[in-house]
């Protein structure tokens, strides 16, 4: 498939708009801000693969036309052959069926060429924003904020040029209709006053907004202009959303040089290499480079050059190191899959390229061939979430660089963060302010500068703690203006949230839209699981531990996280089992002061205060002002039940009580 598919913009038909009937809907579906599907049992029914989301957001905006197959595949694959493109628009429909489980028959309408989604049993908030009078809105304040602030499709960009074009169109329909609506409400309403006020800033957001997707626009249709007829295109940076242009053939970049002093890293996916005879096994190791591809692309750290920019062309049969260094790449990850009667071997390694070409990390992922649907959710998740800690873990080294930039300087900080020893932590925090001073714009930068000054109050280093707070969300709120997309950034906000503010709802509501946008941040599912304490349901924050687990069985800063089990264990009443993983925490980490809260706990609760006892005594060294009263006072638990049970066991455990 070499011709670029046509981004159209589709219309509600008129007759359907106005005459939906909204009490036959079966399924609401939200495509404005994290994407979400639920049945009318409550049941969530949102596919895990980036394009089948992709391609049921399509067939919503479709607003129940039929759409051509040929059409979809070309929007979603574009860069690949037209067989291999159909056949990915399969696996996709296929992953959206099983989701829908025995909904698909009803919701899903399919032919030899064409699909539809059967509209007239789903509500969709895109759509209802379409259909809504602009004569009278009829809408609460705090819905018609919540519409506007949402990105239509939020974390499906990168997917492939034709598609970026197409949702640049329609969330620029979209914020259209919406601004529109907004403007006509206030000049109904005659509004003033502190509602006016905040209608008016959201509005101004939007408007703001705006701005940025038609100058989107323009630059996508001049790159277009500007395009070359012919296929062999390289160096997709697929995780920059304003990157619509191709780059110079394959040929010319190989020439060149990496630019000197360049600060971001790049990371290459070079196509899989398949072990078979038949062509579909091609077909899907190619694939599968492709999805790595895209979900590396959800990280900040590094930029990352797609499959399609390294397949090998006439002049250049083989790239060896040479040329993909000469490429400016700092990694490259290749792999290989084997059909083995029913089963599916896929190898992955992860190679440095800093001096000498060598492995930094391999494994291998078995699946059933009748589960190629669930491939997204069963190995590309986990290959992309072991991938990145290696890289974070590597480039953290000192005198890895002879020069670093903001992003350098940030990956340098990362194992003294999590040293937990103060003078590290220290210089860390020296690190990530000249990282910012480089970069006011980061906001990966801006995220950790507010997990610093969090940690910071937490070991009970500040002396002024309610200074110390407002600097946190500061720094939080500013990293997720600067990049509502980043995921780090949300997820960190939302843990800021809960430690600092003790705003659990808010926190639990960006830990999801954080993981909606890339479900393979495990420490962010680690994050998220605390929450799950604080708020009374430890069975829920182990589930999500266990995915956190799954994600990363050998995270560079384990040791670390592995707190939250303890603490986990501890308000699930399953005090054994806390003081099993709490002793292991404090002597991997003997300067952790958290580590040492649930442990003291547990023992408590135990009866065993003589063993407890040394464990009190390096916690009070540590921070010599710490009582049972002071630390229910500031502790994050929301339930009464689960605070007074925490301090009791801190009490029979001999820790001060005030």
């Amino acid at each position: 498939m070499t011709g670029t598919v046509r981004a159209e913009t589709m219309r509600v038909p008129e007759a359907v708009a106005g005459a939906r009937l909204r009490d036959r809907a079966i399924v609401r579906i939200h495509l404005l801000g994290p994407m979400q599907a639920t049945t009318y049992l409550g049941s969530n029914i949102i596919p895990h693969g980036s394009r089948a989301r992709a391609l049921l957001g399509y067939l919503c905006l479709a607003g129940g036309e039929h759409v051509s197959r040929a059409h979809l595949a070309g929007l979603l694959w574009d860069r690949v052959s037209e067989r291999s493109a159909r056949a990915n628009l399969r696996q996709a429909l296929r992953e959206l069926s099983s989701t829908f489980g025995k909904l698909s028959h009803e919701l899903i309408i399919s032919g030899r060429d064409i699909l539809r989604l059967n509209i007239d049993l789903c509500w969709v908030d895109a759509l209802a924003v379409l259909e809504l009078e602009t004569t009278s809105v009829n809408a609460p304040d705090r819905d018609l904020k919540v519409l506007c602030r949402g990105e239509l499709l939020a974390g499906l960009d990168g997917l492939s040029a034709s598609f970026d074009r197409w949702l640049l169109s329609e969330r620029t329909r979209i914020a259209e209709r919406l601004e529109l609506l907004l403007q006509r409400e206030l000049e109904r309403t005659g509004r003033k006053g502190r509602a006016a006020r905040g209608l008016n800033q959201v509005l101004a957001e939007l408007r703001h907004r705006l701005e940025l997707l038609r100058a989107g626009a323009r630059r996508s249709e001049g790159a277009q202009r500007k395009e070359s007829p012919s296929p062999k295109r390289a160096f997709d940076s697929v995780n920059r959303k304003d990157d619509l242009t191709a780059a110079a053939p394959v040929e010319q970049q190989a020439a060149e040089a990496p630019m000197a002093g360049r600060d971001r890293l790049r990371v290459g996916v070079l196509p899989f290499l398949a072990h078979g005879s038949e062509r579909r096994e091609g077909d899907l190791a190619f694939s599968l480079s492709q999805e790595i591809a895209a979900g590396l692309a959800r990280f900040r750290w590094f930029d990352v050059i797609a499959p399609i920019a390294l397949q090998p062309t006439p002049s250049i049969r083989f790239i060896d190191e040479h040329q993909l260094r000469a490429r400016g790449l700092d990694y490259v990850v290749e792999g290989s899959i084997l059909r083995d009667g029913k089963k599916i071997r896929i190898s992955v390694r992860l190679m440095d390229l800093a001096e000498h070409v060598r492995p930094v990390w391999s494994e291998s992922f078995e699946m059933a061939r009748d589960e190629l649907h669930r491939l997204d959710e069963l190995v590309t998740t986990r290959i992309v979430s072991r991938i990145d800690p290696v890289i974070m873990f590597i480039e953290g080294r000192p005198k890895r660089r002879a020069q670093y930039g903001a992003t350098g300087l940030l990956l340098l900080a990362m194992p003294m963060v999590f040293s937990m020893e103060r003078a590290k932590y220290e210089k860390a925090g020296e690190l990530i302010r000249r990282a910012i001073d480089i970069d006011p714009e980061n906001s990966m930068a801006a995220a950790w500068m507010a997990h610093w000054h969090l940690f910071y109050v937490g070991q009970g280093w500040a002396t002024d703690n309610d200074q110390a707070l407002a600097t946190v969300r500061e720094y939080a709120l500013r990293a997720i203006r600067l990049d509502p997309d980043n995921a780090e950034a949300l997820g960190i906000y939302a843990h800021c949230c809960a430690y600092g503010d003790k705003d659990f709802d808010t926190a639990i509501h960006y830990f999801d839209q954080a993981l909606r946008l890339n479900p393979s941040l495990a420490f962010i599912w680690a994050f998220s699981a605390l929450t799950y304490c604080y708020v009374g349901e430890p069975k829920m924050a182990l589930e999500r531990l266990e995915r956190y687990r799954e994600l990363a069985p050998t995270h560079s800063y384990a040791s670390y996280f592995e707190n939250v089990f303890t603490i986990a264990h501890t308000f699930n009443g399953d005090y054994e089992q806390a003081v099993l993983v709490g002793r292991r925490v404090v002597k991997a980490n003997p300067n952790f002061v958290a580590g040492y809260k649930p442990l003291i706990a547990s023992l408590g609760h135990l009866g065993r205060r003589d063993e407890a006892r040394p464990y009190v005594s390096k916690l009070l060294a540590l921070e010599p002002d710490f009582t049972v009263e002071r630390f229910g006072r500031h502790y994050p638990i929301k339930q009464v039940s689960d605070r007074r049970r925490y301090m009791q066991g801190l009490l029979l455990a001999g820790v001060p009580a005030r």
